[in-house]
């Protein structure tokens, strides 16, 4: 039963991780139109959606 919750954790973190990184990478390029830029924001995931949505956004 322990060993079930572990794995559904672990997998349910990278799906977040890993839609987290596409979704910062989509909006990076939309707005910036830069791959370079996109791929960074890409690697900051969550931490450049949240910044998006309140500084970039609100402009």
């Amino acid at each position: 039963m322990e060993d079930n919750k572990s794995m559904t954790v672990k997998k349910t973190v990278k799906s977040g991780i890993t839609f987290g990184s596409a979704l910062a990478m989509v909006i990076s390029y939309t707005t910036w139109k830069s791959v370079g830029w996109a791929i960074f924001h890409g690697l900051l995931s969550w931490v450049y959606v949240i910044y998006f949505l309140n500084f970039v956004k609100n402009v």
